[in-house]
């Protein structure tokens, strides 16, 4: 994207010295180092800090790092509005939010009476990722709803965890970790795309399925809700099996409700242009 707009731009684990311009550094306390080297290297040049999830709900109360990075910052970007009441007060004025964006693709729709769920992400505590495996046991039996599940395992734990519940739920199935195109090709003949998250920034496949047009069954996080709104019709309290398993019977059996969801996330779709992404981009930079 910073290429397309006219930008020399190079990628680096971590700044060591390189001559550039401006510095665009990924998470707070992770890039804190390098954020604090560059600010020393080259004090008149222009650092932009993107604060993730754990930046915004956790690190910033804990980590001293993180905050001197923000400090150091010109800007701070956060992934979703509802992030910039999390940053402390005295640097609100410095933040913007960006939603990230994501290319159209075109959205399979219903092809028969199953419903086809997906969920989509790398399996970590954050994340809570088994949960909509979990909702899928309290769901009707007679109901033909499935869930597939695509997503690395960084936590030992959920090796068994995945194993454990496909030998006892046949309507789960674990594919692992997928290449993006495949995702996205999975994401895009899904019905619904589960984003279970007890903690988030924005989340990218939240993006990505509005800009395919599968509806989203999300946790009510802010992380969420700062893309998908605070009134969304397809929202449940983190980590509520119950309330989730609910919401998946209304959209299996309900044309209604399904239809609110998909007419929502249409209205939604403008949001995660890669037009307006890059637009925002383009503005911050100049």
């Amino acid at each position: 994207m910073f290429r397309a707009l006219g930008h020399s731009s190079r990628i680096a684990p971590a700044f060591d010295g390189q001559d550039a311009a401006c510095l665009v550094a990924l998470h707070a306390r992770k890039s804190a180092k390098s954020v604090l080297a560059y600010r020393a290297a080259y004090p008149r040049r222009r650092i932009i800090l993107v604060l993730t999830g754990t930046d915004v709900y956790r690190d910033i109360r804990r980590s001293r790092a993180a905050l001197r990075a923000m400090e150091a910052a010109d800007v701070l970007v956060t992934l979703q509005p509802q992030a910039i009441a999390e940053v402390p007060p005295h640097l609100r004025k410095k933040v913007r939010a960006i939603i990230q964006s994501s290319p159209r693709r075109a959205h399979k729709g219903r092809a028969d009476s199953t419903l086809r769920i997906c969920v989509l992400g790398h399996l970590r505590s954050e994340k809570d990722p088994m949960r909509a495996a979990y909702a899928l046991r309290k769901v009707d039996p007679q109901l033909d709803v499935e869930v597939t599940h695509g997503g690395g395992i960084l936590a030992p734990s959920y090796e068994r965890a995945t194993r454990d519940e496909m030998e006892r739920n046949p309507r789960y199935r674990y594919v692992g970790e997928l290449r993006r195109s495949k995702a996205l090709t999975l994401l895009a003949r899904s019905d619904l795309l589960i984003q279970s998250s007890r903690l988030e920034g924005g989340a990218n496949t939240v993006c990505e399925a509005l800009a395919c047009g599968t509806p989203v069954l999300a946790s009510r996080i802010p992380g969420n809700t700062g893309i998908l709104g605070r009134r969304y019709p397809g929202l449940y309290d983190a980590g509520d099996s119950e309330a989730l398993a609910q919401l998946i019977e209304l959209a299996a059996t309900s044309r209604t409700f399904y239809r609110q969801l998909r007419t929502a996330c249409e209205r939604l779709a403008p949001l995660v242009d890669p037009k307006r992404e890059a637009r925002a981009w383009r503005e911050l930079l100049e």
